[in-house]
């Protein structure tokens, strides 16, 4: 069974002190720091860019998974790597039949990989790229703000996924986003998933020490 990753997403943190919140998460037990870079094109929210990111890689080694939200994202993934980014991954929706050769030229930076799709986009649509990536990304909420209620018929899109993953026979991580709290991290688990993001159930609490133990263990 594969190893259950915790990965808060700073999208949740308080804005005006970004390292302190990092630094905290990461102390705190996160395996991942989730970051969501949001262009206002792609998605109706502006979040940040490379720079945040290389600014706030002073405060944590732990992997920085950098989800990119934005249009064209291919022109931006080496300011991403450049930036400290351990894995960047693109949707579907942006990328469409430009998905692979955009997976392959994150690869070829030395960066990880990774596929992203929307709550109403076919786990087919990713079905050819799956060898390429190092994880795939389902959506559990529509991309754009935090604090969204988790959509349940995300469910058996995850196990599909997984067993695509498992019949490619690669190591390939599965990551779920979008309103995931300590009501339903068990059923996206049993579905599938070792990757959790959580950004406001994280950021919420006082002690995160405690909510990403609790998240890790439901």
């Amino acid at each position: 069974m594969k190893k259950i990753k915790i990965a808060p997403s700073v999208l949740s943190a308080d804005f005006s002190k970004m390292g302190e919140e990092i630094e905290g998460i990461s102390k705190a037990g996160a395996d991942v720091i989730h970051l969501d870079v949001m262009d206002g094109s792609f998605v109706k929210n502006i979040s940040f860019g490379p720079k945040l990111i290389k600014d706030a890689r002073r405060y944590s080694d732990k992997i920085f998974d950098a989800h990119l939200m934005i249009v064209n994202p291919w022109n931006y993934i080496s300011k991403f790597k450049d930036a400290g980014a351990d894995i960047i991954t693109v949707h579907y929706e942006a990328c469409q039949d430009r998905l692979k050769q955009t997976l392959k030229e994150i690869k070829a930076l030395g960066v990880k990989c990774g596929a992203v799709i929307n709550p109403d986009t076919p786990v087919n649509k990713i079905a050819d790229v799956i060898d390429e990536c190092d994880m795939i990304l389902l959506m559990s909420v529509f991309p754009g703000f935090g604090g969204q209620k988790f959509i349940p018929e995300v469910l058996p899109k995850l196990e599909e996924t997984a067993n695509l993953i498992a019949k490619s026979g690669k190591e390939i991580d599965l990551e779920i986003d979008g309103g995931i709290n300590l009501e339903n991290v068990k059923s996206v688990k049993d579905a599938g998933a070792n990757v959790i993001v959580a950004g406001s159930t994280v950021f919420a609490e006082l002690d995160r020490a405690k909510i990403i133990s609790d998240l890790r263990n439901a």
